[in-house]
């Protein structure tokens, strides 16, 4: 099989964010790497998101100056 990649725009999902992560990392495939934009959060997303790329080898987490939209993100 050939790795994947994980593209996920997030904004303002502090409290469901780590359970979509979780949630990736119970399936049954395991070669992919998750590549996450935080979209200029009012909330602590981008905190939440940096705490679980830090503990993980296959996550990228970058983050937009300002909220830029969903199409702009991805």
């Amino acid at each position: 099989m050939a790795r994947i990649s994980v593209l996920i725009g997030i904004y303002n999902c502090a409290d469901t964010l780590k359970e979509a992560l979780d949630s990736l990392y119970n399936q049954t495939y395991t070669d992919f790497k998750i590549i996450m934009c935080e979209d200029g959060s009012t909330d602590n997303t981008y905190q939440v998101a940096e705490e679980y790329a830090k503990s993980k080898d296959n996550i990228t987490l970058i983050r937009n100056d300002k909220n830029r939209g969903l199409n702009y993100t991805l």
